[in-house]
């Protein structure tokens, strides 16, 4: 599981750094070809997209680290199996949640069928939405990934 952990970690530390990547150079090019006054088109709505595929790329990465804020003085209080329990539908809530996500996710593709962007027709607006879906399932992995170090951490942190 660690193992499974650390190459899930890598991937999207990879994934992560070429989305900063991008959007530094689609940034840089849209800078300097406006100081040019030859404004790029596409400019604005590639950079919000990149920008939403960090945010959720990002944050399932944090998710892996256990990063996100929480409540634990809620279990704090908590002893024994009632802590493991409170720790248990926490992390169900939360999969629960990116699990909605994810469906509704599919369901704007579907939508969106063949809709191109609107500054690259060339490129179908489903593939900028696709974070949706894919970076819900993502946290999920992370979430999935990182509940030994959660329950670990509750019971080293916390000893009743």
């Amino acid at each position: 599981m660690r193992r499974a952990r650390r190459v899930f970690q890598r991937i999207l530390e990879v994934a992560v750094l070429a989305v900063v990547a991008a959007l530094a150079v689609v940034v840089l090019v849209g800078v300097v070809s406006r100081k040019a006054g030859a404004a790029l088109v596409w400019y604005d709505e590639v950079a919000a997209i990149l920008l939403a595929w960090l945010t959720y790329y990002g944050a399932a990465l944090v998710a892996l680290q256990r990063g996100h804020i929480g409540v634990p003085m809620l279990v704090q209080v908590l002893r024994g199996r009632a802590r493991t329990f409170a720790v248990l539908i926490g992390e169900a809530a939360v999969i629960g949640f990116f699990v909605v996500l994810a469906w509704a996710g599919m369901q704007v593709q579907a939508a969106l069928g063949g809709i191109p962007l609107v500054s690259l027709p060339s490129v179908p607006s489903a593939l900028a939405q696709s974070v949706i879906p894919i970076g819900a399932v993502l946290y999920i992995i992370a979430q999935l990934l990182s509940i030994p170090d959660a329950l670990r951490e509750r019971r080293v942190r916390f000893k009743a």
